[in-house]
């Protein structure tokens, strides 16, 4: 005998009683999201072992009971702070590191004091690097360091590599990380030279404040906050999507000033000038060419980054001078690549592949 066919009657009941249910949820979570504190991040256990003007060296605590002998020596950008790595337990890439043997430092940048406003690229790929490396190997007892480096601290990174040919870098690790500035599109549109008074601006204001990097960022997709606004509203109710979306949300919105002279040079000698691409980049008397770096490189990129695109970073591998190299093009974008759900199942695993080779 047949079961009998489901009322449907009840089925709308059942649907209209979740969706009061959610609806009641989403305005008490509603209160709560803005009236409680941000959800902590960063919170892998570390140290401060340097710390000088706007850098901070962290060591993050080992916690496995054999390690690598290579370490690693995390350069973030400028712009942001070190927990984007470091995200929330279960999902972070220090986290991920640390357990898998790696003995894992991390250069942190604190705001830019309006005197430190004359720091250059050469403060922190002469300066800033080689003095973190230093302590690295002194911490460590290793001469040789692995470099990691993501978007802007991949370019100072691979800056610091191609100026540096007798080492001790071990392993050049970027993710994201652009070469070729003319292929910036909207970002090179609006710092034309022609339009863009970058000696006016910094003359003017001293370092830069992070609401026009902002704004910059937010005219690359102009409807994102909208967007992001909505699907919020919609998972009010859902309490473990609220603490992600506040935490991925802190990261793309909490950015630091960037130094007045640091930010004319990357505008001039970078976005103007192209001369990281084409080996004209000079700084402290030594050149930046790419073709310097020989240890092992890997590069990692994503498919769908709207920050950086695919023809401005596509240049690394194909111009450093390692015989030993690797790109790895993922899908997903500029911050899923390396945080959240699609990079504990696709880069960590194949970067920890790679390295483990190299780190012994």
């Amino acid at each position: 005998m047949a079961a009998p066919a489901p009322d449907p009657k009840e089925n709308r009941g059942a649907r209209i009683r979740s969706l009061v249910e959610r609806a009641i949820q989403r305005n008490i979570k509603g209160v709560e999201y803005f009236a409680s504190a941000a959800p902590p991040v960063g919170l892998t256990p570390k140290d401060v072992i340097y710390k000088r003007g706007t850098l901070n060296l962290y060591h993050y605590r080992p916690v496995a009971d054999e390690l690598y002998r290579t370490p690693i020596l995390i350069v973030m950008a400028t712009t942001n702070r070190a927990y984007v790595l470091d995200i929330q337990p279960g999902g972070s890439f220090v986290e991920f590191l640390i357990k898998n043997g790696y003995d894992v430092f991390c250069i942190d940048w604190d705001a830019p004091r309006p005197e430190e406003k004359k720091l250059g690229l050469a403060d922190y790929t002469q300066g800033f690097i080689p003095d973190c490396i230093a302590r690295v190997q002194e911490t460590t007892g290793e001469r040789d360091v692995t470099v990691v480096g993501y978007c802007m601290g991949g370019v100072l990174a691979t800056i610091y590599a191609a100026t540096h040919a007798e080492g001790p870098l071990r392993n050049l690790v970027c993710f994201t990380t652009p070469i070729n500035w003319h292929e910036f599109g909207l970002f090179s549109a609006l710092s034309d030279r022609a339009s863009f008074d970058v000696d006016r601006l910094v003359d003017m204001v001293g370092n830069v404040p992070p609401d026009m990097l902002l704004a910059a960022f937010d005219m690359l997709r102009p409807s994102g906050r909208a967007a992001n606004a909505i699907n919020l509203w919609d998972n009010l109710w859902n309490d473990e999507f609220v603490s992600n979306y506040r935490k991925f949300d802190r990261w793309a919105n909490d950015m630091l000033p960037l130094a007045g002279e640091y930010f004319r040079q990357i505008t001039k000698d970078l976005m103007w000038g192209n001369k990281l691409y084409t080996g004209e980049l000079r700084l402290n008397g030594r050149t930046a060419k790419l073709s310097n770096i020989k240890a092992p490189v890997f590069h990692a990129v994503a498919e769908h980054d709207h920050i950086i695109p695919r023809a401005a970073s596509a240049p690394l591998v194909e111009l450093v001078g390692s015989a030993d190299k690797t790109e790895l093009v993922l899908k997903g974008g500029h911050i899923s690549l390396v945080a959240g759900p699609n990079a504990v199942r696709r880069l960590w695993p194949k970067l920890d592949d790679w390295l483990s080779e190299r780190s012994a």
